[in-house]
């Protein structure tokens, strides 16, 4: 599927470096790109409108008053005004819940979302189906994946959700880690628990996801290969014993692999068909090793470097992740831990870097001053604890 024409439009903010305005352009090029995924553009109007708000000149919330006003005025209706409408709304409501970088991970969380990001779109925003779905697939060939039944999808939701609460990614090679988010993400949106607007909510809740356990992503996968994502997402909840296809999460890992490891797995639909041609049957990777065993893609970037997100030669936090561990800590029992008298330069030297560079979160992130405030490592940091652990035991 092509792009949508806007997505290159928003280049030249992220080409200049400036770093509110890049943040921004990332997030509208994210919520313009996901429209993709149920074969919706976005309108020249709503591109005009995003670039004012990354210039600064208007807020999220006048985006949305004139977006509205800009519909309600229109004297002629075109025969795509419904759909662009509807994607214009949507990209702006993602582009506000993305600048806000918080997350409710919870089932009540989750359906949340899909109501704010489909306010003023769908009269059933925020609502779970009552009923059973079907939906022909162009890349299986006319075929449907089996979803969820509507009387058991709360309860799906209930459990995904509390099973990755609780899971531990201690131990875990990065390998492992994003084998086991693509299983996450690829469950939740499986379960399809909304009769429209499912892919959209899945990508902007893993996005909100990656970033609460440590990831520094920028969307821009999500934004140029939406609709790769929804594709291998319908690979991996696909079986068909008759003709020997068996679920392949796969293709999902290399987008992810891409995202966060900074691989190269060319992202084309057509490796995905399940009856793909010849030429098609191979997916390629871009970045091939180097001589000195690191990955190198066409701009001379190794992946190695792309893996520094995990590592830091910050000593302090290497200190405070290691004290940490598997443990929930309030500050009092890190301080003793590091034998570390001052809190002031505690708070400045050790714990405060650590939050900044995501190696460590709040046990009560939207409480800062919660009575029962511990501190336990993001996924990143439990890739650096396993990173140090390893380093001490050779």
């Amino acid at each position: 599927m092509a792009l949508p024409i806007n997505i290159e439009d928003f280049d030249e903010y992220i080409r200049q470096g400036e770093p509110d305005k890049k943040e921004k352009a990332y997030i509208w090029q994210t919520a313009i790109g996901l429209q993709a995924v149920d074969g919706l553009s976005t309108s020249e109007y709503l591109k005009e409108t995003a670039k004012r708000n990354i210039e600064g000149e208007i807020t999220m919330d006048e985006v949305g008053r004139l977006i509205n006003s800009y519909y309600q005025s229109k004297t002629r209706r075109d025969p795509d005004d419904d759909e662009k409408e509807e994607a214009d709304h949507a990209a702006a409501n993602i582009s506000k819940i993305l600048s806000a970088r918080t997350l409710d991970f919870s089932t009540a969380g989750y359906i949340s979302l899909h109501r704010r990001i489909f306010e003023e779109v769908f009269k059933h925003a925020g609502k779970i189906r009552d009923y059973d779905i079907t939906k022909k697939e162009w890349v299986l060939n006319g075929d449907t994946v089996n979803y969820l039944n509507s009387e058991d999808l709360r309860r799906a939701l209930d459990y995904d959700i509390e099973q990755e609460r609780e899971f531990s990614y201690k131990g875990l090679s990065t390998d492992e880690m994003i084998a086991h988010i693509t299983r996450f993400v690829s469950g939740i949106w499986q379960i399809h628990a909304f009769g429209e607007g499912n892919t959209r909510t899945t990508a902007v809740f893993a996005i909100q996801y990656l970033r609460s356990i440590g990831f520094d992503i920028n969307n821009d996968l999500f934004a140029k290969h939406s609709w790769y994502f929804r594709n291998a997402l319908v690979r991996a909840n696909y079986k068909n014993a008759r003709l020997g296809i068996d679920y392949t999460p796969i293709y999902l890992e290399r987008f992810f692999r891409n995202l966060l490891l900074g691989e190269q797995w060319d992202l084309r639909n057509r490796y995905l068909h399940i009856q793909a041609t010849e030429e098609w049957k191979e997916q390629p990777r871009l970045n091939e090793p180097s001589s000195t065993g690191q990955v190198q893609d066409k701009l001379g970037t190794s992946a190695g470097e792309m893996l520094n997100q995990f590592y830091t030669n910050n000593h302090n936090i290497q200190q405070l992740v290691l004290a940490i561990g598997e443990q929930q800590m309030s500050v009092k029992e890190m301080m003793e831990a590091l034998s570390l008298k001052g809190r002031d330069n505690f708070l400045k030297v050790y714990l405060n870097p650590a939050i900044e560079e995501q190696f460590v979160h709040l046990l009560y992130p939207n409480t800062p001053r919660h009575p029962r405030q511990k501190y336990l490592l993001t996924v990143k940091g439990i890739a650096l604890y396993n990173k140090i652990s390893q380093s001490k035991v050779k």
